[in-house]
């Protein structure tokens, strides 16, 4: 048995909901697309991404000649051991 919400609350939650939106929409800019702005910073994530996967690479084969750690590596170079 579900609880039932009266009209007027639904409705005032409706319209504090478009208020939200319209606030949200505000702050992002005008004619500016959300979907848009996501898909570039998931695209931009991604190019990230690989450039530090290859950049551990790199270090993990500069440890392999060293003859040390991946760990001293980033000691050495001060960077950061933690993600």
């Amino acid at each position: 048995m579900h609880a039932r919400v009266s009209q007027k609350k639904q409705q005032a939650r409706i319209t504090e909901l478009e208020e939200q939106v319209a606030r949200l929409e505000q702050e992002l800019g005008p004619g500016e697309d959300a979907e848009k702005i996501v898909n570039k910073h998931i695209k931009m994530l991604h190019r990230y991404n690989e450039a530090k996967d290859a950049a551990q690479i790199l270090i993990g084969r500069l440890a392999s000649l060293k003859e040390t750690t991946i760990r001293q590596i980033h000691k050495d170079l001060d960077l950061p051991t933690e993600d």
